[in-house]
């Protein structure tokens, strides 16, 4: 029997953002940035590679570091990628360093291999693209190959940046580039325009490509922070047409959902898009440690209409289970896709007053998991979704802090559908509370709303169910 899969789908305890999925032999890779636990910046780490095989996405390997930041000439951290197999079959990872405006290019004969610094993408003179007297930023590169044709798209639609940067913010430009991967074939041309309003979903960063059905997917984060966002053409390099949202990980614009409402904080948008057995999956990020720098991915299933529009997905603890989760056993508290502020605080906006994501000791690749600290009076933790077929009892929690006050459960985040209460108590340590639990069938979702005084943090839950001979008594 294969393990569940949660959101987050790696380990807790790693931090893989912007994540471009790609299919080579059988396997989904993943190829994304690294941000650190307790860093000040984005992307501090090096690249590593994550796979898994397609027949069992909660078999995730870990392949070490495949790119370093110092094995390319530019300073600073290396921001989000993407890889493709070129038409010679080798791998092409495509990157964006900080404090540049050129993209760089790493080759390996195997996706998740140790890849080589090949250089920068470049004029045919070998002058850097973005480099030139009027040349537009580049950021964020995606790359498509269309048969024998190879497209980079590039760029940023972020106006407020114009003064740091020398190249005209143009906002996202498409290239096509020569057989090699590397050389400019014909120039960039704007195909869509910096406009940075918080009123329309312009594009702001984080472009990502995919050709389904002879149509075109460009998949970007919009500049109302509504998303992932995306636009359809019937060509590669021009014509796209605004669709509308597929992703929010604090599920702003599903159901009409706004700012106030935010299911959890809100942070930035970054991933794309794949088929796997037949169901396609989006994949985003979330925000933790109260912070912008420490984002970790998620994925949900998504649903194409007849006419290829995308409906948006909603926010889920499931994501590639491709289904509900068992209501029966122990969970992490780390999984909760809801993180609700008592007084509805806009995202990370004032961190003190929101619960969030987090964990104990330093960066790591292993050891003890995350938790969700920081839970105060009237704060909301929720988790979706479970499918109950066995009678639950009772549910037992792990809670540390100097809270001092009760956790009512709930069927939807007003609290409406209470099923059961569980008192808790001060303690230092992680310490073990049980409650019981009104009868529970169906797809459910669960919340946890803390009335109290004090501050609660929450390491598990456990459904516990009713044994055979309570049920025959």
């Amino acid at each position: 029997m294969k393990k569940q899969v949660f959101n987050p789908y790696l380990p807790s305890t790693e931090y893989v953002p912007d994540v471009e999925p790609r299919i080579f032999n059988d396997r989904l890779y993943i190829f994304g940035s690294h941000d650190r636990f307790g860093g000040d910046d984005y992307c501090m780490n090096d690249y590593v590679g994550w796979s898994a095989p397609l027949n069992d996405l909660s078999n995730w390997r870990c392949s070490g570091i495949i790119f370093r930041k110092d094995q390319q000439p530019y300073t600073g951290n290396l921001y989000a990628p993407d890889c493709v197999q070129g038409l010679d079959g080798k791998y092409y990872l495509y990157f964006s360093p900080a404090n540049s405006s050129v993209i760089g290019v790493a080759v390996c004969d195997e996706p998740d291999g140790k890849y080589e610094y090949l250089g920068d993408v470049h004029y045919e003179n070998g002058e850097a693209l973005g480099t030139r007297d009027g040349d537009y930023f580049q950021f964020d590169p995606a790359v498509l190959i269309d048969d024998t044709k190879i497209f980079l798209y590039s760029g940023s639609g972020q106006t407020s940046i114009q003064d740091q940067v020398k190249q005209k913010i143009a906002g996202l430009t498409v290239t096509e580039l020569e057989e090699d991967m590397l050389t400019v074939k014909s120039r960039p041309k704007v195909i869509m325009n910096a406009n940075e309003t918080w009123k329309a979903p312009n594009f702001f960063e984080a472009a990502s490509i995919r050709k389904i059905n002879k149509l075109y997917y460009l998949i970007f984060s919009a500049t109302n922070a509504t998303g992932l966002n995306y636009c359809i053409s019937k060509y590669p390099d021009k014509e796209f047409h605004y669709q509308g949202p597929i992703h929010s990980t604090s599920d702003i614009g599903y159901h009409k959902r706004n700012f106030l409402q935010a299911n959890y904080p809100v942070g930035s948008s970054h991933g794309g898009i794949v088929e796997i057995k037949g169901q396609w999956y989006i994949f985003d990020q979330r925000v933790t440690n109260h912070t912008y720098f420490t984002r970790q991915g998620v994925a949900e299933p998504i649903r194409f209409s007849p006419d290829g529009s995308i409906e948006q997905a909603e926010a889920t603890s499931c994501g590639l289970n491709n289904g509900p989760l068992i209501g029966l056993g122990e969970y992490p508290a780390y999984i909760a896709c809801n993180l609700i502020g008592g007084k509805n605080v806009f995202g990370p906006r004032d961190p003190a007053k929101m619960p969030y994501i987090t964990q104990d000791g330093e960066d790591r690749n292993d050891g003890p998991d995350q938790y969700v600290a920081n839970i105060h009076n009237n704060d909301v933790i929720g988790f979706k979704y479970f499918r109950f077929d066995q009678q639950i009892k009772e549910i037992s929690i792990t809670t540390r802090g100097d809270g001092d006050g009760k956790l009512v459960i709930s069927l939807d985040r007003q609290g409406k559908s209470k099923v059961g209460i569980i008192n808790v108590g001060s303690s230092a340590q992680w310490e073990n509370h049980v409650g019981t639990i009104k009868h529970l069938t169906g797809v459910q979702s669960i919340y946890f709303k803390f009335k109290g005084q004090g501050t609660l943090a929450l390491r598990d839950f456990n459904f516990i169910p009713v044994v055979d001979q309570e049920v025959l008594s």
